[in-house]
């Protein structure tokens, strides 16, 4: 009985491994706000990457699938540091998230000269030391930590997750980020409708549609920003979400990793946070594609029993399993644009369309699985 006090209500966990985790959180999100949104994913691109090639490589000698433990999304690694307090999407890209959105408000003399968009949407820029803006990242990690752990205490069924907690809990954070400082939550159209990206098109500023005195933040900003340029259009976002969910799902069936191809997608950020152009952004695909490959395996092998899934499944198994993940990772992508038209392009900060995606697409995926129609819930 005197056990229970000494846990935290919900979370199950003891007080002094709570409070590792506040502390952590709070430093993990500061450093998110030190380095940067995007460079801190990035991070955690390789922090994943590292974690599940150890994964890989134990699971090859002892020819054992080793067991997931509950509440994390994978073992060693991936699970504590890559997922976890350290560089977890929910703490560091968020803590960045949150520090751009604020500085974006408080400090708009930094926005670099080459930035078309508000400032409050520049991911890629790194605050250093200044100590306000970390104290933000800071807070803002720790939220996302508490959404991601109590969410995920409460959605929890059967023991399946109903969707991504880490997923929402990234884009939550960032509409409170929104509320917080002083955003537009949606944002207004300066189209048709919230999915109308041709202001943008017409490369159509902000002072041609407000109309009257516009706000010294608003000066040179686009009427429309979709969150990427160069994968905005229905048929190529598609199509990249179809090639990118085939190679994900592959890495999947050759590994039995279904974060592998997701942190690789992450790495390759790199090169887009390095000013190389037109670099696609892949991880809510290659990541929802290697689920819908483990979902395929399921229902043509015991992908439990093996230690690379592939080997389950005959050709006909493998081709469909390829299939199922290109069809899921079109979907991811298609789900992530629709959310960057809806949430991120009409207001001033950044709110993430790939979590977004992986939310809405890991719920559905959740809720089948829990009613018994999906045979795999994937990493839920």
């Amino acid at each position: 009985m005197f056990d229970v006090f000494l846990q935290v209500p919900l979370l199950g966990i003891e007080w002094k491994q709570f409070i590792l985790l506040v502390i952590t959180a709070l430093a993990g999100g500061a450093f998110g706000a030190a380095i940067g949104a995007l460079p801190a994913f990035i991070f955690t691109g390789f922090v994943v990457f590292l974690g599940e090639g150890v994964a890989i490589l134990r699971r090859a000698l002892t020819g054992s699938v080793e067991s997931i433990p509950a509440g994390e999304f994978a073992a060693g690694i991936t699970g504590v540091i890559g997922f976890g307090a350290i560089t977890g999407p929910h703490i560091a890209f968020a803590g960045g998230v949150a520090a751009s959105a604020y500085a974006g408000k408080k400090y708009p003399e930094m926005e670099p000269d080459d930035w078309d968009y508000h400032f409050g949407k520049n991911i890629l820029y790194a605050f250093g030391t200044k100590p306000d803006i970390l104290a933000v990242g800071a807070i803002f990690g720790l939220l996302g930590m508490l959404i991601t752990r109590v969410g995920g205490a409460l959605v929890v069924v059967g023991g399946v997750a109903a969707t991504d907690m880490i997923a929402v809990s990234v884009f939550t954070t960032a509409f409170i980020a929104r509320l917080a400082f002083g955003y537009p939550l949606v944002g207004k159209s300066r189209g048709s409708g919230l999915l109308d990206m041709s202001p943008f098109e017409r490369e159509e500023p902000r002072t041609a549609t407000d109309g009257g005195q516009v706000a010294e933040e608003h000066r040179g900003r686009l009427a429309t920003e979709p969150w990427l340029p160069h994968q905005y259009k229905w048929s190529g976002v598609a199509l990249i979400g179809l090639v990118g969910g085939i190679l994900g799902g592959f890495i999947y069936l050759q590994t039995g990793s279904i974060f592998l191809g997701y942190a690789i997608s992450a790495i390759s950020l790199l090169f887009l946070n390095l000013g190389v152009e037109k670099i696609p952004v892949t991880h809510h695909i290659t990541l929802v594609g290697a689920v819908g490959a483990v979902i395929a395996t399921a229902a043509f092998g015991d992908p439990s029993s093996v230690v690379f899934p592939v080997d389950a499944l005959g050709v006909t198994g493998a081709t469909v399993a390829i299939l199922a993940a290109g069809v899921f990772g079109a979907i991811s992508g298609l789900l992530g644009e629709l959310t960057q038209r809806l949430f991120y392009a009409h207001s001033g900060t950044h709110v993430d369309p790939p979590a977004m995606a992986i939310a809405i697409a890991m719920l559905v995926v959740g809720i089948l699985a829990i009613a018994g129609v999906l045979p795999s819930a994937g990493y839920l």
